[in-house]
């Protein structure tokens, strides 16, 4: 029997595959060993919302059945992996992260569950998030049921929202990958905090069937890893039409980037002016030092900026009025006073009031929206820009706090680039790419719609010149 160093607790899924093929362990052995490994460490991050030892192992037993008679089914088959607890699993609670729904329990398993089962991949367990996903909006690191996300490198910050957990987790190495959401960036931000790598899908290329809906026309569900070629291997599983979904773009997703375009064959965007002005002064340097590895690659670096719209304001407005419709019943009901964050009930209610002329004068906009982010595409293949400009803040500090104390710069540059990637629908990868003060910081790749591929592609190159997705905190 092996023994489970960090080694295996902070390899790639391919690397796992690979020792579990070669018979190095049992699948049940790696699960029981992750199994265990999230329920001693998962509530010392509160990334842990629901332990699933017993199933979990029940599965591996029949992973190691198939594995012994040579029925392989591929990369994820016999590894371990926790899920965002907006998602449903028959007969098991699923919280939202918020205490009104603390009880409640589906008799359907989410479509994405449901795919990642078939190919033999084994569910350890829920893992925690910002209440309702953010809903409402929140002003505390602690608007959670289980309490404030904190970060495997570092548990006075923030490991961020919503899916604060996921990024946990596969941070601390407690899970080799998790499935996360993302509405305005609740992949990209604890993918980011917490130095692993996250991929927001295309809108409508993952079911959400089974999911918590937040806001029908933006909210993705995508996977945190160790690596880019992990969130390839994840999305491929997890991809697919599905009738259950309304928003479904009914297209399926083959990770293939041997087929696509080199990095030197890319033109990939940025503007300067993130890197040295938006980015915190601690934190530039790991961006420059990520800059150079780009354009190690090959790749044409082309200054662009995003057109001046007013991102942030229209997905919130979106966000509030689409959420506001989905939790009517609590938001009139006095179980609303659970929620853990004052701002996000307040906000709640207030969404109540947006007057339907705003909410489509909001969708109208994002159509103009739309139409020059991907204009954007005919110029450049890739936008590059960090994905967050700084490390994580500390849990004490509010979440919403503004610049400080450097003054806004002048140009926008890319800084609005995930609420615009987010109300367009596009795909973006967050890629670990150095340190600011003993915290990790990164970089995101966006691309035009299903372009995940090329994507993945120039993530991975990156990932073969760098070693900062290697990295590991001190968990214990």
């Amino acid at each position: 029997m092996a023994e489970f160093t960090d080694d295996i607790f902070f390899a790639t899924i391919s690397e796992l595959n690979t020792r579990l093929k070669a018979r190095e362990f049992s699948a049940y052995e790696l699960v029981r060993a992750f199994a265990q490994r999230l329920e001693q460490f998962g509530p010392r991050y509160n990334a842990l919302a629901l332990p699933l030892t017993e199933a979990a192992i029940r599965r591996a037993r029949d992973v190691d059945k198939e594995l012994k008679r040579e029925r392989y089914r591929g990369a994820l088959q016999g590894i371990p992996f926790g899920a965002k607890d907006l998602l449903s699993y028959a007969g098991q609670p699923t919280t939202w992260g918020a205490r009104p729904y603390a009880g409640q329990v589906f008799d359907h398993t989410a479509t994405v569950l449901q795919r990642l089962d078939k190919t033999g991949s084994v569910l350890i367990g829920k893992l925690a998030m910002v209440e309702l996903a953010g809903g409402g909006g929140y002003r505390s690191a602690a608007a959670s049921m289980f309490g404030p996300g904190l970060n495997p490198w570092d548990r006075t910050r923030w490991s961020g929202g919503s899916s604060s957990g996921s990024g946990s987790a596969v941070g601390a190495g407690l899970t080799p990958f998790a499935l996360g959401s993302e509405t305005n960036g609740s992949i990209l931000t604890p993918a980011a905090f917490c130095g692993v790598t996250g991929l927001r899908p295309t809108y409508g290329l993952v079911s959400r069937h089974g999911a918590m809906p937040l806001s029908w026309t933006m909210d993705k569900i995508g996977p945190i890893c160790r690596s880019a070629e992990d969130c390839g291997l994840v999305l491929e599983v997890i991809a697919g039409a599905d009738q259950k979904d309304p928003g479904s773009a009914r297209k399926s997703f083959y990770y293939t980037p041997q087929f696509y375009r080199k990095p030197k064959d890319l033109r990939i965007g940025y503007a300067p002016v993130d890197f040295n002005e938006w980015a915190q002064p601690n934190a530039r340097p790991a961006f420059e030092e990520a800059l150079a590895a780009i354009r190690e690659t090959g790749a044409q670096l082309i200054e662009t900026r995003l057109p001046d719209l007013p991102y942030g304001a229209l997905a919130s407005t979106i966000i509030l009025s689409e959420g506001a419709s989905v939790f009517e019943p609590l938001i009139t009901s006095s179980k609303i006073d659970e929620l853990a964050d004052p701002k996000q009930i307040a906000g709640l209610r207030a969404a109540l009031d947006i007057p339907a002329r705003d909410y489509l004068k909001a969708m109208r906009i994002r159509t103009i929206v739309q139409q020059k982010v991907r204009s954007m595409f005919g110029e450049v293949d890739i936008l590059l820009s960090p994905s967050r400009f700084g490390p994580a803040s500390k849990v004490s500090e509010p979440t919403d706090r503004g610049r400080t104390p450097e003054p806004t710069p002048k140009d926008l540059g890319m800084s609005g680039l995930v609420s615009a990637g987010n109300l367009a629908g596009l795909p973006a990868l967050s890629l670990p790419c150095g340190f600011a003060d003993g915290m990790p910081v990164a970089i995101q790749l966006v691309g035009p719609a299903f372009s995940e591929n090329v994507l993945l592609t120039m993530g991975k190159e990156f990932q073969t010149r760098t070693d900062w997705h290697r990295k590991r905190p001190q968990v214990g």
